[in-house]
């Protein structure tokens, strides 16, 4: 049997009813597919192979490992697909797409782009998420967005560029065929080999593109906001072309033109020369609904916004487009004039749930903040009701900020919001009056404290505040679902933050080749200012690091289990000798995939080494744990190829996979 990953698992989930009741599903088991980066059009990073289980997991071993040194590989962040008894990635700086055999990591075959000043200069080189895939014409097609902002299709069987479609493009070494110069479709003078001129803007990418229904839909990434010092840039405008011709077929601005809905929420004319907003984190998407979910993150200059005054639509949002012509059916803000860098930095996840005897099709955005966004996918209206409260006004020179804010009122949060002296460490009265003292010489408080500037009237070195650009849910942790439960697991970690703003031009030295010509009144400062005790335990208390697991049909938390063990930098601390603190979570997010059978985990022991964790999914009990090759970050698959189910980690440079014994004789031993 050949399970092929839907968008909402139906047909797989209705398969493990069906087969449930007769042979054992595991035994019938020859190949399940993971479509996209996150598994499937729903990003659940959900499958339903069950050949590991509880009882099993301890036989996992090193199957093989794909070595990408030879292409310059270091980030891993790109997550396989597996299509065809192939895996399909990206690799290295120059995003060179792979095709390796699922069995063996063998290469299969591989394509780079020729080299531009474009790519040179992208900030986003090594950044790479993954693919897209799609099937034209009874072909499997591969399709990624470059660093230097190009969309090519390949053929997966010789990742040759896909005759017939896109334009040729005038620069020596590109392909006649399979490539589309996105660049064309934004509407900015630009050249072909330099790009866009950096005193108007500048656009890379990251995450790949998504298709849906014949139509591929292509996002973006702009340079790091905490870098910039310069107002002008240019938007992350969404594109969509036809998946056969690359025929471009609509575009929609992030940044609201005059008369277009959200223009108003712009102020300062601030449309016509700034931007950033770009979609850098993957996309997902509900083919029978023809929509695509944008998560989208904040615009131009992180931090400060006193240029661009008004809630600066869509910033900081979850944007829902009709796939054929592009236009919106519906969004919602997260955080209006975003100076937090609360961009949103992984997919949106689609349930179907039952919420009070109600059927709902979901969509649920988790991100930084340590709020759980739920709504109707189709008309945009949230599960529960999201208020607008109350928050701090800026004390920097020309910045006004949006006088509330929306708060969730169900689920919980997830994460720590809000620094109070109760949540300082206190396992010795030294500690806390040393956190306390470490704390005076910031500003804090609740949900949403704004950044401070260094010359400010209370003497403080900035403002502290909770959870940070780093916490809560980040790049490194995508949440997963169970589809057929509608269970969220989201991995999290108290990432406060403190950012002192400095004047523009004091700040204009993080590129030797910066973006726009405008400085800022107010950017980043070079650095920033942790606090942190003298033993360099944090100032608050553990767990530094969980997994919280939220039925989505309740809203209720489930459970809250700590990530990895406790540092040994931590446990062996002299400051705490003597005191048993217990598993206070390595501090760090945790790649996560979820089965039929497990919720499977990868982090550290106490000692630094990787190891891999099996969960019970109702419960959070650690069933299993086990020693890891290597460690593993931004994210985890699993797939089932001849009859062998595969755990690959993406390891760094490498990738690394895990398989019960006898994976390469053809049969599993003692299954």
């Amino acid at each position: 049997m050949k399970i092929r990953t839907t968008p909402l698992f139906t047909l797989a989930t209705g398969l493990i009813v069906g087969l449930l009741s007769g042979v054992s599903f595991a035994q019938q088991q020859e190949t399940v597919e993971w479509w996209t980066l996150g598994s499937d059009y729903a990003h659940t990073r959900f499958s339903p192979a069950n050949q590991i289980t509880a009882e099993n997991f301890s036989q996992l071993e090193e199957a093989w490992v794909w070595d990408g040194a030879s292409y310059g590989a270091q980030s891993g962040r790109a997550t396989p697909s597996y299509i065809d008894g192939k895996l399909v990635f990206v690799a290295g700086p120059r995003r060179h797409v792979i095709v390796i055999d699922a069995h063996s990591g063998e290469t299969v075959c591989s394509y780079r782009e020729p080299n531009t000043f474009r790519y040179e200069y992208s900030m986003r080189k090594d950044y790479g998420k993954g693919v897209a895939m799609a099937e034209i014409d009874g072909k499997k097609v591969i399709y990624i967005t470059s660093p230097a902002f190009f969309l090519t299709a390949l053929d997966l069987e010789t990742c040759s560029p896909l005759e017939g479609f896109g334009q040729p493009v005038p620069i020596d070494g590109f392909p006649q065929t399979g490539v589309v110069d996105l660049l064309a479709d934004l509407g900015h003078p630009y050249d072909p080999y330099n790009g866009i001129p950096l005193e108007t803007g500048y656009i890379t990418s990251s995450s790949p593109p998504i298709v849906v229904n014949g139509t591929v839909i292509v996002g973006n990434s702009a340079e790091q906001g905490y870098h910039q010092a310069r107002v002008e840039n240019i938007p992350g405008d969404m594109l969509a072309y036809d998946a056969r011709t690359g025929e471009f077929k609509w575009k929609f601005n992030v940044i609201p033109r005059p008369g277009e809905y959200g223009h108003e929420t712009w102020e300062n004319d601030a449309w016509q020369w700034t931007g950033d907003v770009s979609s850098w984190a993957p996309m997902a998407a509900d083919p029978d609904l023809n929509l695509v979910y944008v998560p989208t993150n904040g615009a131009t200059v992180d931090f400060y916004g006193g240029f661009r005054p008004g809630d600066n639509l869509f910033s900081t949002s979850l944007i829902a487009l009709d796939v054929t012509t592009g236009e919106r059916a519906w969004h919602f803000q997260m955080v209006h004039h975003d100076i937090w860098n609360y961009d949103t930095s992984t997919a949106p996840i689609l349930l179907d749930l039952n919420v009070e005897g109600r059927d709902i099709p979901a969509v649920v955005q988790v991100g930084k903040q340590g709020f759980t966004y739920a709504f109707n996918r189709l008309t945009g209206d949230p599960i529960w009701p999201i208020v607008e409260r109350p928050v701090p006004a800026s004390k920097i020179p020309g910045e006004k900020l949006a006088t509330t804010q929306p708060f969730p009122t169900k689920p919980e949060p997830y994460t720590l919001q809000e620094l109070t002296v109760d949540e300082l460490i206190n396992y010795t009265p030294e500690l806390r009056q040393e956190a306390l003292a470490v704390l005076s010489q910031f500003e804090y408080g609740p949900m949403f404290q704004p950044p401070l500037h260094r010359d400010n009237d209370e003497g403080k070195i900035g403002s502290y505040w909770c959870p940070g650009d780093t916490g809560g849910v980040n790049i490194t942790g995508p949440a997963a679902a169970d589809p057929t439960t509608g269970i969220m697991y989201i991995t999290t970690h108290k990432g406060c933050s403190s950012r002192t703003m400095v004047p523009g031009p004091e700040a204009d030295t993080q590129y030797e080749l910066p973006t726009g010509v405008t400085f800022s009144q107010y950017a980043v400062g070079v650095g920033r200012s942790s606090p942190r005790l003298s033993s360099g335990l944090p100032i608050f208390k553990p767990p530094y690091s969980t997994i919280v697991a939220i039925d989505m049909n309740t809203g209720e938390h489930i459970f809250n289990i700590p990530t990895g063990e406790t540092p040994d930098r931590i446990k062996n601390n002299p400051a705490l000798a003597g005191i048993d603190v217990g598993d206070t979570g390595t501090g760090g997010h945790a790649p996560m995939v979820v089965t039929q059978n497990l919720l499977i985990y990868a982090s550290s022991n106490s000692d630094g080494s990787p190891a891999l964790w099996a969960i019970d999914k109702a419960t959070g009990e650690t069933v299993d744990k086990i020693e890891a090759p290597a460690r593993s970050r931004y994210g985890m698959m699993t797939y089932v190829h001849n009859g062998h189910q595969f755990i690959l980690l993406q390891t760094g440079s490498t990738l690394t996979t895990m398989a019960l014994p006898g994976w390469e004789e053809g049969m599993v031993v003692g299954y």
